[in-house]
């Protein structure tokens, strides 16, 4: 009995350090979508309700956090994918709503090959990082779709990654450019019933 009493708060401290990490991660989420990653530290420690130490503890440098909130999101949006399909209504519900997910990361992500210019190996590294884990959740998504008779049977994850990466990349550069309209035209193009095959 005296033991299990002195190894339970080891767990608990590490799942609280991974929410504490999780908290921090989605405030500097938040603060780069609307600021891009070169926002103050100060403001994703504001965000986040604790002093710019506590990140920097965590995360030393800025290009370190930057590579965190990166794979914390591609592993978010991964993990939406099964949960979508399982609660989203209809596939292609949930397709949309996993692709609009997607955008956000997108967004987010906009300035980290800047930040890592100088880091090619890393940047690569990360890039089939994100194919290996949301290449599948899409494709998921996909069959399902396909399945049920939404959209066109066929439909390659890894183009229609693309495409969506290629619709997001003009957004912050070109006035009046809405991305997530034309990434909505081009799910919408991927239905039954529209003139694509």
């Amino acid at each position: 009995m005296h033991d299990s009493g002195t190894a339970s708060p080891a767990p608990r401290k590490r799942a609280d350090a991974r929410r504490n990490e999780a908290t921090l991660l989605e405030a500097a989420a938040a603060v780069f979508r609307a600021a891009g990653v070169d926002a103050p530290v100060r403001d994703v420690a504001a965000r986040a309700g604790v002093g710019v130490g506590t990140i920097y503890r965590h995360f030393p440098t800025r290009a370190d956090l930057i590579v965190a909130v990166y794979r914390h999101q591609v592993e978010a949006c991964a993990e939406a994918a099964p949960t979508l399909l399982a609660t989203g209504g209809t596939p292609h519900a949930a397709l949309t709503a996993w692709i609009d997910l997607f955008v956000d990361f997108l967004v987010t992500k906009h300035g980290l090959a800047e930040v890592l210019h100088s880091d090619a190996a890393t940047f690569e590294t990360l890039h089939r990082y994100l194919l290996d884990r949301l290449v599948p959740a899409c494709a998921l998504l996909l069959d399902a779709a396909a399945e049920a008779g939404e959209i066109h049977p066929g439909q390659n994850a890894e183009e229609i990654l693309f495409a969506v990466g290629n619709l997001c990349a003009g957004g912050g550069r070109t006035p009046h450019y809405d991305a997530r309209r034309m990434v909505g035209l081009l799910i919408a193009g991927l239905q039954r019933g529209s003139s694509h095959p």
